[in-house]
């Protein structure tokens, strides 16, 4: 497969990507070549980038509404607050079957250009998905709601996984010893990805690989964020959603949001989503570079924009490919004349403002089954032009 005529962040001209047996072969200036391939596809005016790592996740948790309403000090509050004045909401969504809810939360995240997602929580036990869900990691939930955390924690046949583990969601004394907490009990030295950290210092972020930034949710909750920008002098930052309970579905809005706070920069922030999560999962994916994992997004390009700007500006409406590990998983109706030749019988077909994708799976059927549980769920998507959700 060649994608012809498209633009990479920080390249000056377009490019040729050739993706063969699931990697990225060769990167080469456009126009084509001359080498016949089973596939051409050919783009005007469009910005191809990594496939998007968000690296945290409830994917059972994404057919739930906001809820919260007000400014809480910290996680345990804002549980505490919900269970009690939005118990049938979230009876409504909790009788739906959890694998149901698993899958519905892949499709949320693939329509928005991500090929991986780290789900947080319980296995999925999900297979053949369009993205990649990883679940390689020892997941605690916090030192609040996490039984017996400490014996979790140094659990010797677990050292070999990093912790992914909610820490310092807060604005209070409360969040800030909980993260000494975690560091004093860490007795193994194991490897900790911590989620959130709104509360944490630059002293405590040393001792941790990888602090996971979620802006939308730190402000629902808590109408502050993680100070990243002296964070990341200390650790990684990776970026994560977390569910639509917090958040909205569309990630492009999370990371507008965190564009707005200005506290890591253009390139800073674009690194959050590919190559630091790479790193810190150690995924074969993350840049485009002949070797890696072809797990590309390619997306219409505001010709009147910078890079930057043209890529902070998309919604999910303007994703024409996305390819995972050298498979095509979504791809837009325009595209349709330039794939006659290979067998789409494995898609079905959804409308985002209008905007027909195509999607890898029976999304359609997914919306249905769960309508059959919660007549009342509500989708990003239709199944039509004229039938809402």
């Amino acid at each position: 497969m060649v994608l012809h005529n498209v633009d990479i962040l920080g390249t000056e001209a377009p490019v040729n990507i050739r993706v063969c047996n699931g990697k990225i072969a060769d990167i080469k200036p456009a126009p084509a070549d001359g080498k016949i391939e089973h596939l051409n596809l050919s783009f005007n005016n469009a910005i191809a980038f990594p496939g998007l790592i968000n690296s945290h996740d409830h994917l059972d948790f994404n057919l739930f509404p906001a809820l919260g309403g007000k400014v809480f000090s910290n996680y345990t509050v804002w549980g505490k607050h919900i269970h009690e004045a939005y118990r049938d909401e979230i009876a409504a969504v909790t009788k739906i079957p959890a694998a149901l809810r698993h899958q519905w939360g892949v499709y949320k995240n693939l329509l928005c250009g991500v090929t991986t997602v780290v789900n947080h929580g319980e296995k999925s036990d999900l297979t053949n998905t369009p993205i990649t869900v990883f679940e390689e990691t020892h997941c605690l939930h916090s030192v609040q709601f996490e039984k017996q955390w400490k014996v979790k924690l140094n659990n010797p046949a677990k050292k070999g996984l990093p912790v992914n583990m909610h820490v310092g969601e807060g604005t209070d004394v409360q969040s800030s010893e909980e993260i000494d907490k975690l560091i004093k009990f860490n007795l193994l030295k194991r490897k900790l990805i911590g989620v959130h950290g709104v509360a944490m210092t630059d002293t405590q972020a040393e001792y941790f690989e990888a602090v996971v930034w979620c802006p939308e949710t730190n402000f629902f909750l808590l109408n502050k964020t993680a100070p990243v920008d002296v964070l990341s002098k200390h650790t990684e930052i990776l970026f994560g959603t977390d569910s639509t309970l917090t958040g909205s579905w569309n990630i492009w809005e999370h990371m507008r949001l965190a564009r707005e706070t200005g506290m890591l920069g253009d390139e800073g922030l674009f690194a959050t989503f590919n190559h630091n999560p790479a790193a810190v999962w150690k995924l074969n994916c993350g840049d485009i570079a002949p070797g890696k994992d072809a797990d590309l997004v390619v997306a219409k390009k505001n010709a009147e924009k910078n890079s930057y700007d043209a890529f902070f500006a998309l919604n999910p409406e303007d994703i024409l490919l996305i390819i995972h590990k050298g498979e095509i998983s979504l791809f837009d109706e325009e595209l349709l004349p330039q794939l006659h030749d290979i067998d789409l019988t494995g898609f079905s077909h959804v409308f985002i403002s209008d905007y027909c994708k195509y999607v890898k799976g029976d999304v359609p059927a997914l919306l249905k089954q769960i309508w059959t549980h919660q007549p009342n769920a509500k989708f990003p998507v239709t199944i039509n032009k004229t039938i809402e959700a």
